[in-house]
């Protein structure tokens, strides 16, 4: 599943989540649920700085963060990530927690498996590609050539 269905499922299924954001580890937006993509692009950079700011409170010999929420009154912020992206998401005051922080590791899951598939299509079709190149090409000699 590609990231922006996996988001779109994930606000399908989760009546919690206001908004979400799915990006590299970078920081570069892979898909938002966002109408404009500028709110997008500033969520995901303010959980990038949320992740590097906890990370900067735990012990070094401590196993990396993997998921975060900052609660306000006006409502709260997820962030779970893996190696290689994160998805972060906005909420009302008072979610469901467990059950925000399980949909977005499904959702960020899912996202990981479609990204896979889609590099393994890729490297097939270019092995095919150049395999096909490289193997000869008969001609027909007849009369009419």
């Amino acid at each position: 599943m590609d990231a922006a269905q996996a988001l779109a499922d994930l606000t399908e299924i989760s009546s919690q989540i206001e908004g979400a954001v799915l990006a590299e580890a970078d920081g570069k937006v892979l898909a938002s649920t966002f109408s404009q993509g500028v709110r997008g692009e500033e969520v995901a950079r303010a959980a990038a700085e949320l992740v590097r700011a906890a990370e900067g409170t735990r012990p070094q010999d401590a196993v990396g963060l993997a998921q975060i929420q900052a609660a306000t009154p006006s409502g709260s912020v997820f962030v779970v990530r893996d190696d290689a992206r994160f998805i972060a998401a906005i909420t009302a005051p008072q979610p469901t927690v467990g059950l925000v922080f399980y949909d977005l590791k499904t959702c960020l899951r899912l996202a990981a498996d479609g990204a896979a598939e889609h590099t393994a299509h890729r490297a097939r079709a270019k092995k095919a590609e150049n395999g096909s190149s490289t193997a000869r090409k008969s001609t027909k000699k007849g009369s009419d050539a």
